[in-house]
């Protein structure tokens, strides 16, 4: 009985981590972990920034030499501590929102 039980638990297990690791070997971007909000204060300087930010992301990387990658990660770095002291990002992590779900359930 004891064997059963575990077969049957491992084998749920390893169903529930299958389709995450098989999407995750498809998909070319990664997936964002965290919610930003795109449009703080709504400032002219803030959407300057968050252009400057969508420019970045849209450049293709795959023929900047490693120097001028390591510039583009400090100016995102840059831009984004800018945008953070604006008061405009508000960042709630995956596991977070798993733990508030599972927090909810339990109490309600």
């Amino acid at each position: 009985m004891k064997k059963i039980t575990f077969v049957v638990m491992a084998m749920f297990l390893s169903l529930t981590f299958y389709p995450g690791m098989a999407n995750a070997a498809t998909t070319k971007t990664a997936t964002p972990t965290s919610l930003v909000d795109k449009n703080p204060n709504a400032t002219p300087e803030a959407k300057v920034l968050l252009q400057r930010l969508d420019a970045i992301d849209r450049l293709d990387k795959s023929d900047l030499k490693s120097s001028e990658k390591k510039a583009l990660r400090k100016e995102v770095r840059g831009i984004k501590s800018q945008l953070e002291a604006m008061g405009g990002y508000v960042y709630v992590s995956v596991g977070a929102i798993v733990l508030i779900v599972i927090l909810l359930i339990v109490l309600l």
